[in-house]
């Protein structure tokens, strides 16, 4: 399956994704403040949760651990419900994304509310979450809707994964993209498997990126390296504000620094194509090795092989140019040491 041009192009720079997920704590104000500092740090997007928790989860679903550490009175359910945004809390986070320039995601949970994202909210692209990865109807219904996907897989294998690609090639939906993800709130270094970054690209010949939840940002920066052309990264005003996943999370100096290190791994990256780069030209000149003569040869006398040498600087006629030389008369007298060039035979 090809990749959409259009959709392809769009990515010619890593795409950054400040992923406020919940940790807005169901407050519309600390939400919008998370906005705005996610866009000074440079954030292409800002990511949030879009989910009926009636539908997520049964009551009786127990915490992770990284949930439970962080409150232990609450349950999974009421964890989510507390946190829940309601469908007037999304236009309102919207609309505010739209006036300050920033793309406005979300991650549906149930098909419910990815019909009201696609629908009602009218989203550029979705973002799917690793864990739902296994639910298919939810992933048919994205990919129906023709738009660009983000689409993490975290916890799956490569079956699952081709089993969303086959849903997206049915759907005639070129425009997705994989997120390489771990998933745990922080995950160690040791479980994060960045080669598989470059394996699925290889494999699926589809656009490819990193959901970090690791600290600091030297794994986002290896994943560019690896090919990674999105990056997702939770996002916080503050470490030790109370929700699940703030202290994973890094906050406005933090994620500055990661977007202005992902910009100069960028430019380091440059491009695929071998090429002389400007700044190399003077040494070009100078430190590569031209044809020389090795001793004086007379008017009309025929340059042997064995008169040529190669001596800086490298301005003049290379090696591959001896065949075209040697059998050749030269014009004039020239002395040992004399940089031959085409103007010096007939």
């Amino acid at each position: 399956m090809s990749i959409d041009f259009k959709f392809k192009s769009s990515l010619e720079k890593v795409y950054i994704i400040a992923e406020i997920g919940v940790n807005h704590n169901g407050q519309l104000d600390l939400a919008k403040k998370m906005i705005i500092e996610a866009k000074n740090a440079g954030a292409n997007a800002v990511k949030f949760q879009t989910y009926i928790t009636e539908k997520l989860c049964n009551k009786s679903t127990p915490k992770v651990a990284y949930q439970i550490n962080n409150e232990k009175s609450e349950s999974h359910f009421e964890m989510l419900k507390k946190l829940e945004l309601s469908k007037n809390d999304h236009f309102h986070i919207k609309s505010f994304c739209d006036d300050n320039d920033i793309t406005f995601l979300s991650t549906p949970y149930d098909l419910e509310s990815a019909k009201f994202l696609h629908e009602d909210l009218n989203v550029s692209l979705f973002k799917t979450a690793s864990a739902d990865i296994v639910d298919i109807p939810l992933q048919y219904y994205i990919a129906s809707t023709q738009k660009p996907c983000f689409i993490s897989t975290g916890m799956s294998n490569i079956s699952e994964i081709q089993t969303i690609y086959d849903i997206y090639k049915k759907s005639n939906n070129h425009q997705f993209a994989f997120l390489h993800c771990v998933s745990n709130y922080p995950c160690s270094l040791k479980s994060l498997n960045l080669k598989v970054i470059s394996s699925l690209a290889n494999y699926f010949n589809v656009i490819v990126g990193f959901s970090d939840h690791s600290y600091g940002y030297e794994a986002s920066l290896a994943s560019i390296a690896l090919g990674a052309k999105i990056i997702e990264k939770h996002f916080t005003l503050d470490k030790s504000l109370k929700g699940p996943d703030h202290k994973a999370s890094a906050d406005p100096k933090e994620f500055h620094e990661l977007v202005e290190q992902i910009r100069k791994v960028e430019t380091m990256l440059g491009d695929p194509y071998k090429k002389i780069q400007e700044e190399e030209n003077e040494m070009y000149k100078v430190s590569r090795k031209s044809l020389h003569l090795k001793s004086n040869i007379k008017m009309n006398q025929k340059i042997k092989e064995g008169d040529l040498f190669l001596q800086r600087p490298g301005d003049g006629l290379n090696y591959n140019f001896l065949k075209y030389l040697v059998g050749k008369q030269v014009k004039r007298d020239l002395n040992k040491g004399h940089k031959i060039n085409f103007e010096d035979i007939f």
